[in-house]
């Protein structure tokens, strides 16, 4: 196990967050729930000050430290898919759920944490350079989730 984890900062959601993301994805769970001892800026003792969590392995801690910090798009987590149906289903789970789309397989959950979720096409595709990139990076251009068939067709 890594000794690193992930700060994601929350307003009063972490929980909530973290059971979404459970959820959601596969190899992801919620585990300790740490209540405040104290009052502090953002809360009043008992509140559920860090909950840990994992998403897809990843270890996280969510902080809800109050309304100062937002989250941006300087920084993503960036899910590998293999099928259009997995690709959809998370985009979807995201979005449905109070989340917003955007452009290239991003897409932000409703408590401003960004994803990028990328089918492996378009990942190999990028990466092998040459006319399979430059499809491939045109059809993604075009496109808010991922749509696999068009990026097949475009290295074709």
């Amino acid at each position: 196990m890594s000794p690193a984890t992930l700060c994601l900062w929350y307003d009063k959601t972490a929980e909530e967050a973290a059971h979404f993301y459970a959820a959601t994805f596969p190899n992801s769970q919620v585990g300790a729930v740490a209540r405040a001892p104290g009052d502090y800026p953002a809360g009043k003792t008992g509140d559920v000050l860090t909950v840990k969590f994992t998403v897809l392995g990843l270890p996280c801690i969510g902080l809800n430290g109050g309304p100062i910090f937002a989250a941006t798009e300087a920084f993503s987590f960036q899910v590998a898919t293999t099928s259009q149906e997995e690709t959809d289903r998370y985009w979807n789970a995201i979005v449905s759920n109070g989340g917003q789309e955007s452009q290239c397989g991003w897409c932000k959950d409703k408590w401003g944490v960004s994803w990028q979720i990328i089918p492996t096409v378009l990942t190999d595709a990028l990466a092998a350079g040459g006319e399979n990139a430059k499809g491939a990076f045109a059809a993604m251009m075009q496109m808010k989730k991922i749509d696999i068939a068009k990026i097949e067709a475009a290295i074709r």
